[in-house]
């Protein structure tokens, strides 16, 4: 059996350093679209009305390889349509993305605290992404993997789509190693250096994840670097990638990160950034031996915690 055949490129240049929306007309068995625009807004009509549909279609919104999609352009399944969704107002994240290597391949870039890696709900163009291929005139960048949007550090982007898949096994099969930095509460009770094995479970919807019961899927050696007034800083190195896993596990010893906004207990939902206040968590270290060109990388971040202020 024949796979279906790629779609071709889109006919719609990005906006803001954001991919137009790909549509593919399903099947019609039951006749019920006479046109496109039929589709369209039986599609997308309950979300956003279907007078705003037939304005987007009026105005020439929707494309296909052809061109403008008309409004009485008869429906035929199987085409595809592209358009830009209505990007809703986003806070600026008011601290640049640092570019800590650049070559043919990779885009080794340093995210500040509060910036998505990628669009995601409310997070679109305000996005680590996003802005990089704004900066860099780099439209095809992809990131190999993502970083909470409150943690800061070092996120591996690819430059080639093609090589994309390669960089992704490194981080799926766990051959990068990475460290992270964090400052929370000092506990001279405590016995680190420690490896901590626990079941995290993360629900969708739910703001926190947590730890129940069961055969362990994540795992974090946490060591103490050095402490003063109360605060220490501590090297974490994660095994595994769960969400949330090293703020759950510091939370768990009865060390939150400072200013966590979640663990051990959960900000009221809604409220805004405080951008004075960020979570002081930093993915300093990543190091890997390269798929493409063989080399070992090693990337350090040239951020600072703000809570650990050089002396």
């Amino acid at each position: 059996m024949r796979g279906r055949a790629k779609p071709p490129a889109a006919p719609l240049p990005q906006r803001e350093g954001i991919d137009p929306v790909r549509l593919r007309l399903p099947e019609d068995p039951d006749g019920r679209w006479a046109t496109v625009r039929d589709h369209l807004r039986a599609r997308f009509g309950g979300a956003i009305g279907a007078a705003r549909v037939d304005a987007m279609v009026d105005g020439g919104r929707f494309v296909s390889v052809r061109g403008p999609v008309s409004a009485d352009e008869p429906y035929e399944a199987g085409r595809y349509v592209w358009f830009h969704r209505d990007f809703a107002p986003e806070e600026p994240v008011p601290f640049p993305v640092g570019v800590v290597h650049r070559d043919a391949h990779l885009v080794v870039a340093d995210k500040p605290h509060f910036l998505a890696t990628t669009p995601r709900g409310r997070h679109v163009t305000e996005t680590a992404v996003a802005r990089l291929r704004r900066e860099l005139d780099l439209p095809a960048l992809q990131p190999a993997h993502r970083l909470d949007r409150l943690t800061a550090g070092l996120v591996l982007f690819v430059v080639r789509p093609e090589e994309r898949g390669a960089y992704q096994t490194l981080f799926r099969d766990r051959r990068v190693r990475k460290e992270y930095e964090a400052v929370a509460p000092y506990d001279p009770g405590l016995d680190l250096p420690r490896t901590v094995r626990s079941r995290i479970v993360k629900e969708r919807g739910v703001v926190a994840a947590r730890e129940e019961p069961g055969e362990p899927n994540s795992e974090s050696r946490i060591e103490l670097r050095e402490h003063r007034s109360g605060l220490g800083r501590y090297r974490l190195l994660p095994a595994t990638g769960r969400t949330h896993q090293l703020r759950v596990h510091m939370s768990a010893l009865g060390l939150p990160i400072v200013h966590d906004p979640v663990y051990p207990v959960v900000r009221a939902e809604g409220a805004p950034d405080d951008f004075s206040r960020p979570l002081q968590l930093l993915a300093r270290v990543l190091e890997f031996t390269d798929p493409v060109t063989g080399g070992v990388r090693r990337f350090e971040s040239g951020l600072r915690l703000s809570a650990w202020p050089d002396e």
